[in-house]
């Protein structure tokens, strides 16, 4: 896959909006909740609803929540997203260092989402 192909990505609010700004430079399709103030406003589930509504992959660390959301999605045979789960141990949020967190983004991304009909994945600093 290349560059500027990839699924297009929501991130959660807990990233920042600069991590959202370096991976569209590199040309990929990516909105971060916390840029958006419509999207700001939203319970975990309207999330959801939103990025299932623009196909987007959802990357949150958010499992106890959104997890059961996906889970409740393919039981119910509902359209469902992707989500990319990370952790802050792996990724530690750092506004002065989002480096490592966009650079596994940026390989995560570049080598596609995994394929059908796996609609869950992890990304963990060997993507790196």
């Amino acid at each position: 896959m290349t560059e500027g192909s990839a699924v297009p990505l929501a991130l959660d609010e807990m990233y920042s909006p600069a991590v959202a700004a370096a991976l569209r430079e590199f040309g990929y399709d990516v909105v971060a909740v916390a840029e958006r103030t419509d999207l700001r406003a939203m319970a975990d589930a309207e999330i959801f609803a939103w990025a299932v509504s623009q196909r987007r992959w959802l990357v949150t660390e958010n499992v106890k929540d959104f997890r059961p959301l996906l889970l409740q999605a393919i039981q119910s045979d509902a359209p469902a997203v992707g989500i990319l789960f990370t952790s802050s141990r792996s990724f530690p949020r750092s506004r002065k260092n989002p480096g490592p967190l966009i650079g596994a983004l940026h390989a995560w991304l570049g080598a596609g989402p995994p394929e059908a009909p796996i609609v869950e994945d992890w990304l963990t600093a060997g993507d790196l």
